[in-house]
């Protein structure tokens, strides 16, 4: 009788590694409105149009470009519609990031293809981002759901603070998931959770999306939106990647920050995702070499040094 040899646990836990990674995701560009807005200086409408110009064409199918909220809030966001007047549309879905009914309308007047509602899953931080309590901006996105649905365009709800707030520490995960399920039951087809200050870790990452994964209907879209804040974003994205997340948000050159919450730094990188992705052979459908070339422009183009790796590394 011939002798079986014992399992490697290392084998199988090699085996269930590349059972779980996708064999393609969405890179959702977001430097345009997350990466701009904490700049002090004010970004010229043309500048902002050459950098959403020289995002498309390259891949993405989705570009986060405005928000359309209260200049008097964020500064930097005042020309939103001077912006989508001017920028092509070509092969691209555009998305822009809305707090309430009035930015909603605003939005749909430009003709964009996407919301992405902003509700944070701290009290405190919501009333610092949007001076109303949670059931106030949950209000608020049943209150602008009527016009999105009227023009056919999708909602997101981004979840601020999933993972940690600069003012109370530990999130509950369970209000996460609460806030989650309401917003699904409004009419949200895409649930992302934000790393606003980039204090989440791996573990809490993969449990948070898998409790998501069991309680939200079928087809409801999970993303993520990571920060590097403590330098724990590629380790983070993999965890999101084994809890079946498929959609990642990202910033060119991982420019960006919050301009309400202290001490966060930018978005992960979108070259360094998109490389350490294809590295990986999970497919993105982004130009690597184009895309690299456009975070160098960024770079000179914003006045600006911008911390990703990639743009720094030889032979690239």
């Amino acid at each position: 009788m011939p002798v079986t040899q014992p399992t490697d646990p290392a084998d199988s836990a090699a085996a269930l590694w590349d059972a779980l990674l996708p064999a393609r995701v969405r890179v959702v560009e977001v430097g345009p409105r997350d990466g701009l807005q904490n700049l002090e200086a004010f970004v010229p409408t043309e500048t902002k149009v050459a950098l959403v110009d020289g995002l498309v064409g390259l891949g993405f199918d989705r570009i986060e470009a405005v928000a359309f909220v209260h200049p008097l809030a964020v500064p930097q966001m005042r020309d939103a519609e001077d912006v989508m007047r001017a920028v092509r549309r070509h092969a691209v879905r555009f998305m822009a990031l809305v707090p309430n009914r009035r930015g909603t309308e605003r939005a749909v007047a430009c003709g964009v293809d996407m919301l992405n509602f902003v509700i944070s899953a701290s009290e405190s931080f919501n009333r610092a981002n949007l001076n109303q309590s949670i059931t106030e901006s949950l209000a608020a996105l049943a209150q602008s759901m009527p016009p999105a649905r009227e023009a056919g365009i999708a909602m997101r709800m981004t979840l601020s603070t999933s993972f940690g707030c600069p003012y109370e520490g530990e999130v509950d995960p369970g209000r996460v998931v609460a806030i989650a399920r309401r917003g699904v039951e409004i009419g949200c087809g895409e649930i992302c959770l934000g790393d606003t200050t980039g204090m989440a870790n791996p573990r809490q990452v993969y449990h948070l999306f898998r409790e998501l994964a069991h309680v939200l209907p079928t087809g409801t879209e999970r993303a993520v939106h990571l920060h590097n804040t403590r330098g724990s974003g590629a380790a983070n994205l993999m965890a999101a990647l084994q809890a079946g997340v498929t959609t990642f948000d990202a910033s060119i050159g991982g420019l960006g920050g919050c301009p309400y919450a202290p001490g966060a730094t930018g978005n992960v990188s979108t070259e360094d995702m998109v490389a350490m992705l294809h590295g990986m052979r999970i497919d993105t459908g982004v130009d690597l070499p184009r895309l690299i070339a456009a975070a160098r422009a960024a770079e000179g183009m914003l006045g600006v040094h911008l911390p990703g790796q990639i743009i720094r590394a030889r032979g690239m």
